[in-house]
């Protein structure tokens, strides 16, 4: 991977935080590494120490992370030799409050590959400032995580789309420390782990379903109009959620039983992708 931390989702992708969301009135940011790079360093010892915290109780550093959408814990479930913690006995983690987020980090090993996953995700609507929302990624660089596989349930603009399609977007993070103050996005996206992902996809007969687009995130809590789908989709996107996490236009009950209806596939699909990894991408 050459020193970069990737991240593939699925449906979804979004990068790290950019440093300077970091800043909050009444915190102290410094200039670090001379390179451009500011870090909060209230926030980065805040995570460091929840990072040394986990690390003492494990005797092996995690290579991959996998975050579960509404509906899609049982990818935690695939792990083996499973070391569980409840994210309220986890030092500065914040909790999940919604359905269908179990609140667990869960390490162990996947195809052979040692990971972490996170069993429920936070959100802006339950409350929570974006650092606290973006701090399990940071805490995942400080454990060895150098790939994130996100999941989630998402609400379909593009009329070609079906309900149960799954979209895959991949961008790679460039970071020292937790990242450069202003990244460029203007390739994001990890041309080799979504052709990965394609790939996997069509010899699993899930071409069909398998769809990529663009990704359009809102606030939440409260569902699109007709009116504001229609202006999201004018603007190009094709699929929208709220925080990274569900958007479906139904009630959240429907997104769970959507999640579980292709809960199996993704699955798979994970899996396959998490096993061809380190050989498709030199990570």
């Amino acid at each position: 991977m050459g020193g970069r931390e990737a991240s593939v989702m699925t449906s979804s992708v979004v990068p790290c935080e950019p440093v300077d969301s970091l800043r909050d009135p009444g915190h102290v940011c410094a200039l670090r590494d001379a390179g451009d790079t500011a870090v909060n360093l209230s926030c980065y010892e805040e995570c460091k120490s929840t990072a040394e915290w986990l690390l003492a109780q494990m005797e092996v550093r995690p290579l991959l992370g996998i975050v579960c959408g509404s509906g899609l814990g049982g990818l935690a479930e695939m792990l083996k030799d499973q070391v569980v913690f409840r994210y309220e006995d986890i030092p500065n983690f914040p909790q999940s409050t919604v359905r269908g987020h179990a609140g667990r980090l869960v390490f162990g090993t996947l195809k052979g590959k040692p990971c972490v996953c996170m069993q429920g995700r936070f959100h802006l609507y339950e409350g929570y400032p974006v650092q606290k929302t973006t701090l399990p990624m940071r805490i995942f660089k400080l454990l060895g995580v150098e790939m994130v596989i996100l999941t989630n349930a998402a609400g379909g603009l593009n009329e070609d789309y079906k309900e149960c399609d799954s979209c895959r977007y991949v961008t790679v993070i460039l970071s020292s420390r937790f990242g450069v103050r202003f990244p460029c996005m203007s390739d994001a996206y990890d041309r080799d782990l979504r052709q990965l992902a394609q790939d996997v996809g069509e010899e699993l007969g899930y071409k069909d379903f398998l769809r990529e687009g663009v990704y359009c995130v809102l606030g939440g809590p409260s569902y699109e109009t007709i009116a504001e789908c229609r202006m999201l989709h004018r603007l190009g996107a094709d699929a929208a959620v709220m925080d990274y996490n569900s958007e479906e236009k139904a009630n959240h009950e429907e997104v769970l039983q959507t999640g579980k209806q292709r809960a199996e596939q993704l699955e798979e699909l994970v899996s396959t992708m998490v096993a061809r990894i380190e050989h498709n991408n030199n990570s």
